[in-house]
């Protein structure tokens, strides 16, 4: 059993993605070629914003976010304490400094009640000005958009939506990437639409952001390529790559069914000392990976339960973002559920080429 199988995946569409890799290769354009524009507008019309940009990762789609909006040195940038380097990392890159926040213990999202706490205890202390929140989508589950808007219109600070695990994810029917003023996701190979390398895309309604990006994408390029009107990044993403994301991305909402309908024999049949990533009422997970915490034996029990059965699994994050030694000059709030997740959260194997078989399998695995 695989935790992610990208070989069954590949062997349903092997052909068509053939066809499509094949075309690039006769035509020759291998950097922006017209699969990249033809993905953008495919990928806009899904989310339904006015414009995407895409990019070689998302970290780079964070990093052109932050640059985009003006963010820079003296600056606070708010986000989770549970997620992903990248999510972090990013805001040193600009010359920003992070501000660690707790999470939700259900969703494992970042805590709008911490948020406020933060920001109220930042200006306070006076110690740089709050100029943004990154929300991180975390496993594929749409943070609590509603609520953090309020709070950043409050205090005028610009939402950043890292939805690098979330693209499918929806609240109300409204999909990830919506969100924020400036949306991002990333195309590595294991996310629930992902290409063959790295890629990543950025998603706003904002002209200008927009503009921006498309040229720091592009080393800050003005009217021509040998013309820089601003510094940027060089971050295109690959045409090979952007004709294997058109090809996945019409399997992708079937996919994205199969997957909600292992999430839900997961909740409905997994053992009852194991506490479920939550959705709220509207909200809709893209289950880039189902976690799970127990509560009645230590994660090392589980984990060693599984591997007994040949189960594979993952620890997503053993350390939590403002303890990693180069956060060390960060801010944060007292972020105790996320120490506790960072401790307690495992994953299990979750893609949509799973059997029923492979589900009792894991479901099976874990009451043994």
């Amino acid at each position: 059993m695989e935790f992610i199988d990208l070989q069954a995946q590949l062997a349903t569409m092997r052909e068509n993605i053939d066809r499509r890799i094949a075309k690039v290769l006769d035509h020759g354009q291998f950097i922006m070629g017209p699969e990249v524009s033809e993905l953008e507008e495919r990928l806009a019309d899904y989310v339904g914003v006015e414009h995407c940009i895409s990019c070689a990762n998302g970290t780079d789609a964070l990093q052109l976010s932050l640059m985009a909006l003006g963010v820079g040195a003296n600056d606070i940038v708010f986000t989770t304490a549970f997620s992903f380097f990248a999510t972090a990392e990013v805001i040193p890159l600009v010359g920003a400094t992070p501000y660690f926040v707790d999470i939700n213990e259900e969703t494992y999202n970042i805590c709008p009640i911490s948020l406020e706490q933060a920001i109220i205890a930042c200006k306070a202390a006076g110690k740089g000005i709050p100029r943004a929140v990154i929300a991180v989508d975390l496993f594929g589950m749409p943070a609590n958009y509603p609520e953090l808007r309020l709070i950043c219109d409050k205090y005028d600070l610009h939402l950043i939506e890292d939805g690098a695990q979330s693209f499918g994810g929806s609240i109300s029917g409204k999909k990830c990437g919506s969100f924020g003023d400036i949306a991002t996701t990333s195309f590595f190979p294991a996310k629930p639409l992902g290409c063959y390398g790295d890629g990543g895309a950025i998603f706003t309604n904002n002209q200008d952001l927009a503009e921006q990006c498309r040229s720091m994408r592009v080393h800050g390029k003005g009217d021509h390529k040998y013309q820089n009107i601003r510094i940027g990044l060089n971050s295109r993403l690959d045409t090979i790559q952007a004709a294997i994301l058109l090809e996945k991305l019409q399997q992708f909402p079937t996919e994205l069914e199969r997957r909600n309908y292992i999430s839900k024999k997961y909740a409905s049949a997994l053992r009852a000392d194991l506490v479920h990533q939550k959705a709220s009422a509207g909200f809709t997970s893209a289950w880039a990976l189902y976690t799970v915490s127990g509560i009645s034996e230590s994660r090392q029990s589980y984990l060693d339960r599984l591997s007994a059965q040949g189960i594979p699994s993952g620890i997503y994050y053993p350390v939590c973002l403002h303890r990693q030694p180069a956060m060390q000059d960060a801010l944060a709030e007292p972020c105790k559920k996320a120490e506790a997740a960072s401790q307690k959260a495992f994953s299990i194997p979750m893609h949509p080429y799973m059997s029923d078989q492979d589900i009792d399998h894991v479901i099976n695995g874990l009451s043994q």
